[in-house]
């Protein structure tokens, strides 16, 4: 197992570490010793995945340093927008250390998500789909903060949620398209697991694994057929998510046009200011004008009587 990860040492940086514990076993740089004993005291705690047996399979995790390392050990077919990766057959995972950035996410949180890629691929090897492989992923490391991109996604509103087939082909195209991917098929997971609240995805999982179909394992566990909660799905997930999105839609817009308004009202206003301005002092030079027009006719009277 260790084989299949290309370690790339340049000479000047520290020995690679490793550390075991149950079935971890973590590889990594000095400067991530702390993140790795965070990561494996994490794994140890919370080694259960819902709807799935205790995992069983040994697996290494490795830590790049860097993103330069992060790229090697992932290799070519992996997405720029990756911030780790889960290779089921090998069972392993390859993340970002300490140097990543935020966009990578919570390190812990990330490490739970890949680790239930390998549960699941435990249970059920290469049967789930994209969209419910990421889905299952998703809803096992509680990634919530997921609603937060249906509820500003403006689709949901003016087309509605895509089909599971269109929702596969979302997770080939960039960035934006692959975070609304995983949105939805964290929302279509949980939809297929609220069918049955008391036993969620624990008999579906098990038709599934004794040889049905995914429309087989839906029907013999929730009494409907896939493309039936495919219509549900789709329907609830727009009525959950489509007003908001067109609401914050709108309220973008409406601050982008007031944004964009805001110098030309400034102008205006300055503008009509000067005009005041320049009204009053006409109307001030007339004024003192008729005045003194006034007095040199008084003036003028008072002179001819003397």
């Amino acid at each position: 197992m260790f084989a299949a990860l290309p370690l790339v040492l340049p000479a000047q940086d520290d020995a690679p570490k490793r550390l075991d514990s149950g079935r971890f076993t973590v590889v990594y740089y000095p400067r991530d010793d702390r993140l790795a004993h965070a990561l494996v005291a994490s794994a140890m705690v919370s080694d259960t995945f819902p709807w799935l047996p205790r995992p069983a399979q040994r697996v290494l995790i490795a830590v790049a340093p860097d993103e330069a390392r992060f790229r090697v050990w992932a290799g070519p077919d992996a997405p720029e927008w990756g911030a780790a990766l889960a290779f089921p057959e090998s069972r392993r995972i390859v993340m970002q250390g300490r140097a990543a950035t935020s966009e990578a996410g919570d390190p812990v949180e990330v490490l739970r998500h890949e680790l239930a890629h390998l549960a699941l691929h435990e249970r059920l090897g290469d049967k789930p789909p994209r969209w419910f492989d990421e889905g299952y992923a998703s809803v096992a490391a509680r990634e919530w903060r997921r609603d937060d991109v249906l509820a500003t996604n403006v689709a949901l509103a003016l087309r509605g949620a895509p089909t599971l087939d269109q929702l596969e082909e979302g997770f080939r195209g960039g960035a934006t398209a692959a975070q609304s991917s995983y949105a939805l098929a964290f929302r279509a997971v949980s939809e297929l697991a609220s069918l049955d609240p008391q036993r969620g995805l624990t008999l579906f999982f098990r038709y599934w694994e004794s040889g049905s179909t995914l429309d087989g394992a839906v029907r013999q566990a929730f009494g409907v057929t896939l493309s039936g909660f495919e219509t549900l799905y789709r329907e609830r997930t727009r009525r959950r998510y489509g007003g908001l999105a067109l609401f914050a839609d709108v309220s973008i817009a409406s601050f982008v046009l007031m944004v964009l308004l805001t110098p030309f009202v400034l102008a205006r206003r300055a503008r009509d200011r000067r005009r005041l301005s320049a009204m009053v002092a006409a109307d001030e030079a007339e004024q003192a004008s008729a005045i003194s027009a006034l007095l040199g006719e008084e003036s003028s009277g008072d002179a001819t009587e003397r």
